[in-house]
């Protein structure tokens, strides 16, 4: 499992990285456009993407700032926002490179901001989760960016895997 999410961890940074450049063509006015996304425009999208996955990142660690809201606006400008997924990402990985096999089946127990209660399930649910989540909203994201004129980008992890290499395969 853990080569899995080694892998998972360093596919998500290269997906955030082609969506990231391809917003980067944007004028700003359609980078805040509402286009009826969960989180409305691309800026809400990214900005809720980064706040989630702050949030999982203090529970599996106890460490760093995580928003108390996840359509929180971490970042009004797409720069900044760029450097904070770019330094998120790199957190992420660096997380899954320190677990072991053990820890991932192990029980991981935390409070939903949506709903406050206790929910224990294992570690590896809740690494699927983060991963799986970055995925739809990203395919939201290339949804945006598609409608407003973009390419369509691929973004499955097959792409990944033939252009990064095959360390994973």
């Amino acid at each position: 499992m853990l080569d899995h999410y080694r892998m998972y961890a360093a596919y998500n940074g290269w997906a955030n990285r082609l969506v990231y450049a391809e917003t980067a063509k944007l004028d700003d006015s359609d980078y805040r456009k509402n286009l009826g996304a969960f989180f409305g425009s691309l800026h809400g999208t990214l900005n809720h993407l980064l706040a989630a996955d702050r949030i999982w990142m203090k529970r599996f660690t106890g460490e760093g700032d995580a928003p108390s809201r996840l359509d929180a606006i971490l970042h009004e400008d797409l720069a900044s926002l760029t450097a904070a997924r770019e330094t998120e990402d790199a957190r992420l990985v660096a997380f899954v490179d320190s677990l072991t096999e053990e820890r991932i089946a192990a029980d991981f127990t935390y409070s939903p901001i949506t709903n406050p209660s206790v929910v224990t399930h294992s570690l590896r649910a809740a690494l699927t989760h983060v991963f799986n989540h970055q995925t739809h909203h990203r395919g939201q994201c290339h949804a945006m960016l598609t409608a407003l004129g973009g390419p369509s980008l691929s973004l499955d992890l097959i792409y990944f895997l033939r252009t990064e290499g095959t360390e994973f395969l």
